[in-house]
């Protein structure tokens, strides 16, 4: 008895997956319906989706007043959410009482700044040192020039006139700028073997953290004066700006140093045995590793300076939310709904800026961490 043996010369073709484990099927059955207990969350995340979306869709655009001189229309029984108020109040949401006629002098310094940021964000642009050091500590002299003016034949226009997201940049900005080198050095300081430099740090650190924000304002605006000498003024915007970067420089300052306990002692040793200074080996070797491992953190802590800014109403400064607040006391707009469209309104603007920082920061993450991937 023969055996035939048969060799197949053709490679068959390749099938296609199952349609169950690919494409949007695929995709549901992997993350919302894997186990019992993810269909279970997703039915109820469907249903409170299902009862909250829509009456929010009808109140926000199809039954919203979008144009209106007044807020006759706002207070028609049915109405939705009244837009109109928000674009008349717009100038003043984004400018507060800032001069008509002096405007461009906050839309140059936002473009400037913007432009400056954007250059020093870009992965791989030259002359980045210059630009970051340019914007850290010649940007903001220049920036209160042109807006406070009397420099450069600039009419003065006083920060109790400066308001709304105006003002608002300005103080998270402000804040964000000094508290980042100050609480790396504050980090360093607490890790300093020199006893007085870490008592210090270990003091400021503590004190700050334990003080909320709001005590902080009030210390700024009511009892700094009173340690001033006979005739001397502070700005009170000033005042507001020093404390919150203060207050955020010692958050700042645990997280990097979460970041510098997180480098290996390895690390320490290599740069001290290839002779490297103090400083060297901390700019050069221990903090970029540092930085990059507390990259969330950062971005936690400059998300919530951005959010605190709207306490600094209770000082008397009208931030972006305070000169929204302010403008509900409009008799010509009130309306049932003039007060949830401005808190809306306000809300997303908030959403927009700290999610734009959010996704950056994830950004940067992924581009610092491509040596580590594998």
């Amino acid at each position: 008895m023969s055996m035939e043996t048969y060799v197949k010369t053709r490679r068959h073709p390749a099938l296609p997956p199952p349609g169950k484990a690919t494409g949007l099927i695929g995709w549901m059955r992997r993350n919302l319906f894997s186990s019992a207990g993810n269909t279970i969350t997703t039915l109820v995340c469907a249903a409170i989706i299902a009862l909250t979306v829509p009456p929010f869709f009808n109140w926000a655009v199809l039954d919203a007043v979008w144009y209106a001189s007044d807020g006759g229309l706002c207070r028609v029984e049915g109405a939705g959410a009244c837009w109109a108020f928000v674009e008349a109040k717009f100038g003043q949401f984004i400018y507060g009482r800032y001069p008509a006629e002096e405007i461009w002098r906050p839309n140059l310094v936002l473009l400037l700044f913007f432009l400056n940021l954007a250059a020093v964000l870009t992965p791989r642009m030259p002359y980045k040192g210059w630009l970051a050091a340019t914007l850290l500590f010649i940007f903001p002299m220049f920036a209160w020039g042109v807006l406070h003016g009397g420099k450069f034949g600039l009419s003065v226009v006083e920060t109790s006139d400066w308001g709304g997201l105006l003002l608002t940049l300005v103080i998270a900005l402000s804040g964000i700028l000094a508290s980042l080198p100050l609480g790396i050095l504050l980090a360093l300081g607490r890790r300093s073997k020199l006893p007085v430099i870490r008592t210090l740090s270990v003091l400021f650190i503590e004190f700050w953290r334990g003080v909320p924000l709001v005590t902080v304002l009030f210390m700024a605006s009511v009892m700094l004066p009173l340690f001033l000498p006979e005739g001397v003024t502070f700005d009170l915007l000033l005042r507001a700006i020093i404390g919150v970067a203060l207050f955020a420089s010692a958050y700042m300052a645990e997280v990097v140093r979460g970041g510098l306990q997180a480098v290996p002692s390895g690390q320490y040793e290599a740069a001290k045995a290839l002779g490297l200074s103090y400083w060297q080996m901390m700019g050069l070797i221990v903090l970029p590793q540092a930085l990059r491992v507390v990259i969330p953190g950062i971005v936690n802590t400059f998300i919530g300076l951005f959010k605190d800014t709207t306490l600094v109403l209770i000082i008397g400064l009208f931030d972006f939310l305070g000169i929204i607040r302010a403008n509900f006391t409009d008799a010509n707009w009130a309306s049932p709904n003039t007060a949830a469209t401005g808190y809306v309104f306000a809300a997303f603007v908030f959403w927009m800026f700290c999610f734009a920082m959010s996704r950056y920061s994830l950004y940067m993450e992924k581009q610092l961490s491509q040596g580590e991937r594998r």
